[in-house]
């Protein structure tokens, strides 16, 4: 396995790690009527993020944050795996993505400005590092 294929495992198990981060105090604080409902917005009285703490909604919305960026970083991982691109580089620049979105995690629970959007910025641009080093 190439090491950008083992950082997407462990992007991935991270990602299961910030369901459950965010899926405890959200069922903890709204009650599994609503969270195991259809959640139509009507009948909730509202989206759900909005009658969660502020920290357990910014968890969530971490978490979305992370299935955005995991998506053109999995499209990275595997047109450098598929082509035969793989190399220091590229390994360095997955690893740096994981590590950003290790960080993202708390930095945006505890709302660090402007350090979360920094660390998402380091993220972003190893994953675009990738994608440019796949075209040459």
């Amino acid at each position: 396995m190439t090491p950008e294929l083992t950082v997407l495992t462990l992007a991935a198990l991270l990602q299961v790690g910030q369901l459950c981060l965010m899926a405890v105090p959200a069922n903890l604080e709204l009650g599994t009527g609503k969270t195991l409902s259809p959640r139509d917005r009507d009948r909730l009285g509202g989206a759900l993020e909005d009658q969660m703490s502020p920290r357990t909604a910014r968890l969530f919305r971490a978490m979305n944050n992370h299935f955005e960026g995991l998506i053109l970083f999995t499209i990275a991982v595997l047109v450098l795996t598929l082509s035969g691109q793989s190399g220091p580089f590229t390994a360095a620049c997955a690893w740096i993505y994981l590590v950003a979105r290790v960080l993202y995690v708390p930095a945006y629970a505890f709302g660090l400005s402007p350090w979360r959007s920094l660390i998402w910025f380091t993220g972003f641009l190893a994953t675009l590092a990738m994608l440019l080093a796949a075209l040459t």
